[in-house]
């Protein structure tokens, strides 16, 4: 089976970003398909090319890598260039490059010009996949005002949706959602993966960052911006400062719009108990998140990201770790039911300071959510059951 998957956000684990195309498609090649990814150059992929297109093999399957940088910390209006080039470029592929499925995978919704061509002029099965709601979660953040392009957009939405064979979502918030509004039955909720070995594995020895030397850590990793609630984490620090719990210290991986305005603000308070890193390759933040006490998963307390399915959730599953996150939707209800981990006031530190505290102090507890926490990612988001689970839907589209 030759299939060609969108996704304008490619990364292998040497990269800064999500691997889950990059696993599945590894496995879909090693079980003997024909596997494709056209992708461009984002600021956290490891991926590099100094041509206009460039034809790489990764792992058995092909990358087509166009040279269309785009980075989270330039101005809308430049990334949403971006994602217009990427369509645009992406429709001449959908219409001339050879493939039995296609899967397009949003957001931005844009890449759905592409499904759309292939699905329509070249009749072929399209699978749509949905990693974020678009538009509802740009217009939401206030990123998408103009009431033409809202609903220019919406209906893009509901042409991929009503068009694609089968819908996959990385969350089961997102189906409910798309089920409810749509009243669709081909939808499947295939969340991002764990990478049991990758993640499980203790590392064995590392130089560590001078803060895990003298401080009980709380990690976070991953775009340092509004829509992840960065500021909250600074607020924490500041109050466990003031609580004068300074061995605890809030450890920040990454980058974003809001990472040099935090900084500066760390050096006006006078925080030892801030720490900001910056981006790394997946492989090295391994020993950080197995040295850290608690994993936090923070996003604006918005409805729309109550449906979200960060990476970084899966990963410190994986690796044994608890996890504070502030959505109100289906991750609060996982963490409940499985009892690794806990959602505070997505508006307010005093409860996300007093969830630090109570873990930092109790060794029994934090034991306890990290086995849970393990023993949910081997049950439910094993990057080996996922794959064989998408690559199902993608053999059942194919045969229909």
């Amino acid at each position: 089976m030759k299939i060609v998957y969108f996704h304008q956000f490619f990364s292998t684990p040497q990269g800064s970003w999500g691997t889950r195309v990059y696993a599945f498609c590894k496995d879909w090649a090693a079980a003997g398909h024909d596997v494709t990814v056209v992708t461009s150059t984002f600021s956290k992929s490891d991926l590099a090319t100094t041509k206009l297109v460039e034809d790489q093999e990764i792992e058995g399957f092909r990358v087509k890598v166009i040279d269309l940088r785009m980075d989270n910390k330039e101005p809308i209006w430049k990334r949403v260039r971006s994602f217009l080039v990427y369509a645009a470029l992406c429709t001449w592929y959908s219409i001339t490059l050879r493939a039995d499925v296609v899967i397009a995978s949003s957001g931005p919704i844009s890449v759905g010009v592409p499904a759309l061509a292939a699905r329509w002029l070249r009749r072929r099965p399209l699978v749509f996949e949905v990693r974020d709601l678009w538009p509802d979660g740009a217009i939401e953040m206030g990123l998408l005002s103009n009431s033409v392009l809202q609903r220019a957009a919406h209906a893009l939405e509901a042409a991929c949706y009503r068009s694609a064979d089968h819908i996959v979502c990385l969350s089961p918030g997102m189906v409910d959602n798309i089920r409810g509004r749509f009243e669709i039955d081909d939808i499947s909720s295939i969340t991002n993966a764990a990478d049991l070995e990758l993640f499980g594995a203790q590392p064995s020895s590392t130089d560590l960052p001078a803060v895990f030397a003298d401080h009980k850590v709380a990690i976070y990793t991953g775009n340092i911006g509004q829509v992840n609630n960065s500021d909250l984490l600074l607020r924490a620090a500041k109050l466990l400062d003031e609580r004068g719990r300074r061995d605890i210290a809030v450890v920040m991986v990454g980058d974003g719009q809001l990472k040099a305005e935090l900084e500066g603000q760390k050096e006006r308070l006078g925080l030892t108990n801030l720490v900001f890193l910056d981006l790394m390759p997946k492989v090295d933040l391994i020993p950080l998140i197995h040295a850290s006490f608690v994993s936090l998963v923070p996003l604006r307390g918005t409805p729309i990201l109550d449906t979200s399915s960060p990476n970084k959730l899966y990963e410190s599953l994986a690796a044994s770790k608890p996890v504070i996150q502030n959505t109100r939707g289906w991750i609060r209800d996982l963490l409940i039911d499985n009892e690794c981990g806990f959602t505070v006031d997505p508006d307010d530190e005093t409860e996300l300071v007093d969830r630090l505290i109570e873990l930092a102090d109790d060794a029994g507890l934090r034991a306890s959510m990290g086995h849970n926490a393990r023993a949910l990612a081997e049950r439910e988001f094993s990057q080996e059951v996922l794959s064989a689970r998408y690559l199902g839907i993608v053999e059942q589209v194919d045969r229909r």
